[in-house]
């Protein structure tokens, strides 16, 4: 997957450069992964030349953000970004309806989700969010692997489904290619591995990040995620 330098710079030149948004706050909670991602998404915008009028940290617990929404709301943000998971993002957009706030919710991977949706109800509608990889069905074996997978599993497929079955994938080729199950054979093969996966095209450069890092960045219409950029 693309990492979060990836994402966050993603994320943040989108919010500027095709959103055209000027005043930009960002909430997080707390985490690795969601202080992280939304570090990147801060200084993304700020190299766009934005602004980044608010950055608020919450934990992975919280329901309540409406003290931090009113202190934004007064900063007149024209977005927010949540650097966190769908079972917070889905409370915080209803939040963001009930202080009356216009007010653009962005997410990473994490929001990107069926569950955000459910969570949100009516104010999931024009929320925006992230996925750091191709959209499924463009890729040459998508559509065959999301089939396979409802078949299997009676369910459309889980956000890292794919991810792991090309990590798995990836390491057998890797196998194949050094004719050896030794990690110390067989991963060196992979660090020069170029491998058709169902996510992406996939190689590595000299710090083992992917060298085509691909995004797509989807927004909910109609109660649905639809693809806006990618």
């Amino acid at each position: 997957m693309a990492d979060d330098g990836k994402q966050g710079k993603a994320l943040g030149e989108y919010a500027v450069k095709a959103l055209k948004l000027k005043r930009l706050a960002v909430i997080d909670d707390s985490t690795a992964y969601g202080q992280g991602l939304a570090d990147e998404f801060e200084r993304a915008v700020k190299a766009s030349g934005a602004e980044v009028v608010a950055h608020e940290h919450t934990n992975d617990k919280a329901v309540d953000f409406a003290s931090l929404l009113t202190s934004i709301k007064g900063k007149q943000a024209d977005a927010i970004f949540f650097g966190g998971y769908d079972q917070q993002a889905g409370p915080m957009a209803r939040q963001l309806q009930t202080l009356g706030m216009k007010t653009t919710l962005m997410g990473g991977e994490t929001m990107n989700s069926a569950k955000f949706i459910t969570l949100a109800g009516p104010a999931a509608e024009g929320q925006i969010a992230s996925t750091p990889g191709a959209v499924l069905e463009s890729r040459p074996n998508g559509k065959a692997f999301a089939a396979k997978y409802k078949a299997q599993f009676g369910q459309d497929i889980g956000l890292y489904a794919p991810y792991f079955y090309d990590g798995v994938m990836l390491i057998a080729a890797a196998m194949k290619a050094a004719n050896s199950t030794d990690p110390a054979k067989y991963l060196p093969a992979l660090q020069k591995i170029q491998y058709a996966g169902i996510t992406a095209d996939i190689a590595f450069d000299a710090n083992g990040e992917l060298t085509h890092g691909l995004m797509t960045i989807s927004q909910v219409k109609n109660g649905k995620w639809e693809v806006i950029s990618k």
